[in-house]
Order: C-alpha cells, then structure tokens, then sequence
C-alpha cells in the first residue's frame, strides 16, 4: 500500500514539474475559482430577501411593529430613518393580515369609532367636545393622506365656542394643516382648490380665507382668490415668459459657445427687460392717391363753356361818366360789336381713406444683456485665450442682441449701445461641481454582470476540459504501470560446445542483464509482479 502511494506521489510530482507556470496557474486557479462560484451561489440562493411591509410610519408605530416581530422571531429591518420596517418577502402578506386583525400598528389617534366602543353616559360636555375635535382631525387627516402625492398629514382645528346669547355672533373656525408630501411632487392650482375646499366642507363655518397650508418645507400652498386670478395670471404667465426668453437665450448662446470652446469652459447669464403693456387701436387715415402732387383721383369731371359773338346791339344803361357811370360804356346811339366767353370746369377728387384696428405685441424686449465667462485653455494663465477668439465671441452676442432687442424709428440701437450689454470675462472656473456617475453605474451593472457570468462558465467549462483530461492521462500511465514491458531475451545460438544451462539459471542472468542494462524497465517490471501478488 505504502509502494503505491510513493508510486502516485512520485507521478504527480513529475507531473507538477512538467507544467509550465500558466498551466500551474490555471490548475490551482480553476478549482479556487470553482469554489467561490459555488459559495456566491450558496449565499445568493440562501439569502433572506426583505421587502417593506410597512412605510411612513411614526416612531411610535415602528418601535410597536418591531416588538411584536421580535416576539415572533421574525427577521426584520428598520430602514428610512425608522419610518420603513422590512420583512421577509414570504411572510409579508400573513403578517399584514396578522397584525392588521390585532389592531397593530396603534397610532393612539382617536377617531370616530372611539364614541361607538367607549359611549358612556358620565362623560362631559368638555369631555365631549374635545373627544370630538381629536375624531374630527383625525379622520381630516386620514382623509388628506389618501390623495395622491401626499405621504401623511397633520391637522390642527381651532373651533369656535359658541355665545351665551341668541345674539351673540356666531365666530369662524380656523385650521392649520401640514403635508408630508412626495419629493419632487408638484400640485397645480386645481389640486389646490380642491383641497382647500375638501377642507372647508368638512368643518362648519370654516371659510377658505382661515386655511393654512404648508409641507415639511415651510412652503405654502396660497389658494388664488377669483378675484385677483386673473391678476395673479398675468403676473405669473409674465414672469414665466420673461425666464422662458432669458432660458431660450441662454440655451443658445450656451450651446454655441459650448461647441466652440467645450461645454465645461463657458457660463453664460441672460437678463431681460420686457414690456409687456398690451396696446389696441384704431387708425383712420386719409392719404393722397399721388403722394407727389398731393391730388387724390378723379371721381367726376363737369366742364362748362359758354361763349357769344354779338353786332349793334342796343346799348343801355345811363348816359354820363360820373361817379355812377360805367366807363366804356356805350352812350345812347351808339352801336358796337361785344364777344362773351366762359369756361367752368369741376373735378370732384377722392383720397385714400384707410382704417387700422391694431393690436400690439403681447410683449416687446425691450433691453437684454448677456454675461458669458469663459475659461482659456490654460486655466492658470487667462492670456492664453487669443484676443480673436474673445473679438469672435462679442460678434456673436452683438447679432444676438441687436436681433432681440425691438427697435423702431424712435429706438434705434448703435453699435456702441449694444457694446455697452455685452460682458465678456476670461477667467478660472474654480468652482466646477463634479458629478459623480450614479447613473453609469447602475447602467453598467447589468453588463458587468453578464461579463462576470461568461468568465465563470468558461472557467468551469476549462476545468472540466482538464479534469477530464488528467484523468484519462493518469489511466493511461497507469496502464503503462500494470502492463508489463516485455522482455526480449538473448536469441542467440548458444555454442554447441557450452554446457546447457537450467531454464533458471537462464532467467537469472537475463534479470541481471536488464537490471544493468535497463534498470528503469526492470523496476517496473518488479512493481507489477508486486502488484499481482
């Protein structure tokens, strides 16, 4: 038994000495590599996965969830800052239903359902009412949290008491409500409205004026007033369109510049001045048809000739040149000869009668100005950056804003105006944010994944190949081993003359003959006659 583990030992070792340093490498690394697949197997299929069972819960709900799981002997998992309690994925919908019918979580509110389990008839006028301004909060808040975007609710009402006389004015009740709401969830003014007036009717005499709204953040959530709405629209749609022009500018120049100089070189600031005054008209006006001699067209034309050749006419009148008479005048018989000629011409003229109904611009920039900071290739020494680049820069700006910019016969810009709105600083950025890949991150996992996968099972696959290879090469040797290699002895003719030796004699000296001649064969030749006894 001893000689055939020297025998094996002996033949791995020749075998180990044989190989070269990858193949060593790859024999050792292969099984290490199999044993890890097979433990990260293990610890993936064993490994408990937790799910949340319950979210947004207070401290006190979390603190009795978690006691009643310990008691159980169920894992669980506080995460979010106590507000998440996790379980294991199997038994998270039992255990819902489980705890649900032992009224657990208890958040210690009183609602509605207390007057029906602890009615009784020692209770208090005090005693009652504020049991029943606790109930109504309560199931306000319930109420509240179920709409969507809010995590949970908190609800204050201050109640008015009422007067000891009829005529006693009644006063108005007042509510203060905080909203735990989603991140990044954003309620437009309907969703507003409704929730004021969700409020409203769910209190008497609780006008929408004494609501107050606000989130975790301290940030208000106003109700616009029908009043000043369209007020409030104008406002608001103005300064959304103001930021829309400077965003749009800006855009703009920030990718231009950014294509120019890199995206990580230029900053760029907008500022707007728009005017939004809406102006609306009526023109009536009256112009000539010719404006170069001023005449309109000729709607009708009448002309009118009279003429009258006459001889020896009577003449009339008085006779005498005083101070009544008519000089040249024919005294009484006297005969002459008289022509009469009279033109009359009327040209009836029309111009050009015109009416605007004009509606001006919504809005009209009326002053812009660009700010852009840009980074020379060499952050350290600004001069770097060629004074053509910095010149090509403000021609750019230049046609951007004198193109904005409304101009009109009365607001011409110069090119030193526009000049005067553009800023152009080369200088160190030292305050580049770095954004660390989150998203790359997740997005290569998959991939890395499916790499870490594929190596594996070639691996295991180039095992295999191995194992299987060795063991056929350790069968082979070891037929080699157990066979015997077979023996040519002596052919030759012995002499007539020599004496005749004995078959054992004759095998003795061939055994020496190979021992001294072959003494690898003849140890092999001993191990298998050991093997067979």
């Amino acid at each position: 038994m001893n000689e055939k583990l020297q025998l094996y030992k002996t033949n791995i070792s020749e075998y180990w000495k044989k190989q070269s340093g990858l193949q060593k490498a790859t024999i050792i690394g292969l099984p290490l590599l199999l044993i890890f697949i097979i433990t990260l197997t293990v610890f993936l299929t064993t490994k408990t996965n937790l799910v949340p069972m319950y979210s947004n819960l207070s401290p006190q709900e979390t603190g009795q969830i978690k006691a009643t799981l310990d008691a159980r002997g169920i894992q669980s998992e506080i995460v979010d800052n106590g507000s998440t309690i996790k379980v294991p994925e199997e038994v998270v919908e039992s255990l819902m239903v489980e705890l649900a019918a032992e009224g657990i979580p208890d958040s210690g509110n009183i609602d509605y359902s207390f007057f029906g389990q602890n009615a009784s008839f020692g209770m208090t006028d005090n005693e009652f009412n504020m049991l029943k301004l606790e109930s109504t909060q309560t199931e306000l808040a319930n109420l509240i949290k179920g709409i969507d975007g809010i995590n949970d609710a908190k609800v204050m009402i201050s109640m008015p008491s009422d007067g000891i006389f009829v005529k006693d004015s009644q006063t108005e009740a007042s509510a203060s409500i905080v909203l735990n709401t989603k991140t990044g969830y954003k309620f437009d003014q309907q969703q507003i409205k409704s929730l004021y007036h969700l409020v409203s009717k769910s209190i008497p005499n609780l006008p929408t004026d004494n609501i107050v709204i606000t989130n975790q953040n301290f940030e208000y959530f106003d109700l616009e007033n029908e009043e000043n709405l369209s007020l409030i629209g104008n406002v608001a749609s103005q300064l959304g369109v103001k930021r829309e022009i400077e965003r749009d500018i800006q855009r703009q120049v920030q990718q231009m510049l950014g294509t120019m100089m890199g995206p990580d070189k230029v900053v760029v600031s907008v500022t707007t001045d728009i005017d939004f005054t809406q102006e609306n008209r009526q023109e009536n006006l009256v112009t000539p048809v010719n404006p170069e001699n001023m005449e309109g067209i000729e709607i009708s034309v009448e002309r009118i000739t009279e003429t009258f050749t006459g001889e020896g006419a009577q003449a009339g009148g008085v006779v005498g040149t005083g101070e009544t008479d008519v000089p040249t005048y024919n005294a009484n018989g006297q005969s002459g000869n008289g022509d009469y000629e009279r033109i009359e011409e009327r040209v009836n003229r029309d111009v050009n009668r015109i009416t605007k109904d004009i509606v001006e611009a919504p809005y009209k920039i009326r002053d812009l100005g660009i700010q852009v900071m840009v980074e020379a290739p060499d952050p350290k020494n600004p001069a770097s950056m060629p004074q053509e680049r910095v010149d090509d820069i403000e021609r750019i700006l230049s046609t951007i804003v004198g193109t904005s910019i409304n101009q009109d016969a009365n607001n011409e810009l110069t090119q030193e105006d526009i000049q005067d709105k553009i800023v152009v600083s080369v200088q160190e950025f030292n305050g580049k944010e770095t954004i660390a890949p989150e998203t790359q991150v997740i997005n290569t996992i998959p991939l890395l994944v499916y790499i870490i996968g594929g190596l594996l099972l070639v691996g295991l696959i180039i095992l295999l190949f191995l194992l299987i290879r060795k063991k056929k090469n350790k069968e082979i040797e070891e037929e080699e081993i157990l066979q015997p290699e077979p023996i040519f002895f002596d052919q030759t003719i012995p002499d007539i003359n020599d004496e005749k030796e004995s078959d054992a004699e004759a095998r003795r000296k061939q055994l020496e003959k190979l021992a001294k001649d072959k003494p690898e064969d003849f140890a092999k030749l001993l191990r298998s006659w050991l093997a067979d006894e």
